[in-house]
């Protein structure tokens, strides 16, 4: 089965879209798979991803405040010739912009499966960026461009129950995985906790994300400052930028701030802290969540995508209602100072979190792909009479 993926955003990308890509690549360039792929030349200079048998790049531009994504141009035309060349037996888009838009339809008119992927609540990010209004506009919009689909992958089963509530159809669970190796407590370092000011005795409490307003920063601020009035030996560090960076920085100047971190550097960050703080709300699944779990981290988020579907409440870590954002101050506040059970969280999650491994997500993507092919197969097929 030859595979064609688009989208908007490409590893070394740093996001979960090209996160997941970049996993799901893998694992089926290991499985023979022949792929292609149509993505926006990157910003830095055209540079070919690694193990496509073919790629198409289109002109693009990056979203104004968020230099690093950009988005495709309309590019049917350009497309449609690829595919007339190198006709592939399904295509996955992965990003609902114009590229996502111009693929689809060009896959229409010759008569190619397609399978979409739900990974960015965008409909989410008005309410964070003031523009509420446009809301049921949007929605409208992503419900056009999924329900043209062989079918739509979402994350967890509550997506899938809300957008089936909402009109989208032919909606599938396909979860995200986790490299247990790497993602391991086996990575703690001591010299970087030194670095921190940090021994055994006094706790780390993370966070890893984009700093930016849908990843509820407010909270964050909050949470962290109230949990260092109650441990003042505390530790705070912070992974990741962006436009939400300087204000943070500026409320919480005792905390540390690494800015993007190298994938290597990574590892260590997660095995070297004790506490995962994950107060967003906007993700689909949320990857960091998943990372934290399987580096041996005690977390605290909402019951929400990646927190609702991984976290027992006190087994292996704890989770609070959406909204109730007192109660996830309190929560966080509270277990900092309980080291032995932070530790025991910590030890329950990474049990829980290597249940979701790559070769099985994997397969559920395969089995959706293959689903749509054979579908499109049969509604082609001409009736006998």
């Amino acid at each position: 089965m030859r595979i064609c993926l688009v989208s908007e955003t490409w590893t070394p990308d740093i996001n979960g879209v090209a996160h997941t890509l970049a996993q799901l690549s893998g694992q089926l360039r290991e499985r023979g798979f022949s792929l292609q792929l149509v993505r926006p030349r990157p910003a830095n200079g055209e540079h070919r991803a690694e193990g496509m048998d073919s790629e198409l790049q289109v002109r693009g531009a990056s979203v104004p405040g968020y230099r690093e994504v950009r988005l495709g141009f309309p590019s049917g035309g350009r497309i449609r010739r690829l595919w007339q060349a190198e006709r592939p037996d399904v295509v996955y888009v992965a990003t609902e912009g114009p590229l996502g838009w111009s693929a689809l339809t060009a896959a229409e008119k010759l008569g190619i499966p397609v399978v979409s992927g739900w990974h960015t609540n965008f409909d989410h990010y008005c309410r964070d960026y003031g523009v509420d209004w446009l809301r049921p506009l949007v929605t409208q919009r992503l419900r056009r461009f999924h329900n043209r689909c062989g079918a739509t992958l979402v994350p967890t089963h509550a997506q899938a129950r809300d957008l089936g509530q909402r009109g989208f159809e032919r909606v599938k669970v396909m979860a995200r995985g986790i490299d247990g190796e790497r993602f391991s407590p086996a990575h703690r370092d001591p010299a970087l906790r030194e670095q921190w000011g940090a021994d055994e005795h006094r706790p780390v409490a993370l966070y890893v994300g984009r700093l930016a307003p849908e990843k509820n920063l407010d909270l964050l601020r909050d949470t962290f400052a109230a949990m260092l009035d109650a441990h003042p030996g505390l530790t705070l560090v912070v992974v990741g930028d962006g436009p939400g960076r300087a204000n943070l920085e500026r409320a919480l100047p005792q905390a540390h701030f690494a800015g993007f971190v190298s994938p290597d550097d990574l590892i260590r960050y997660y095995a070297s802290a004790d506490l995962f703080v994950f107060p967003s709300i906007s993700e689909t699944w949320g990857n960091v969540l998943l990372e934290a779990m399987a580096s041996g981290l005690a977390t605290v988020a909402f019951r929400h995508a990646a927190g609702a579907e991984l976290i027992e409440d006190d087994v292996n870590g704890v989770h609070l209602a959406v909204g109730d954002e007192a109660g996830f101050r309190d929560a966080a506040v509270a277990l900092c100072q309980q080291p032995a059970r932070y530790g025991r969280l910590g030890r329950a999650a990474r049990q829980r979190a290597l249940g979701y491994r790559w070769p099985a997500i994997t397969d559920d993507f395969l089995a959706a792909l293959t689903h749509a092919r054979e579908m499109s197969d049969e509604t082609s097929r001409p009736c006998r009479v």
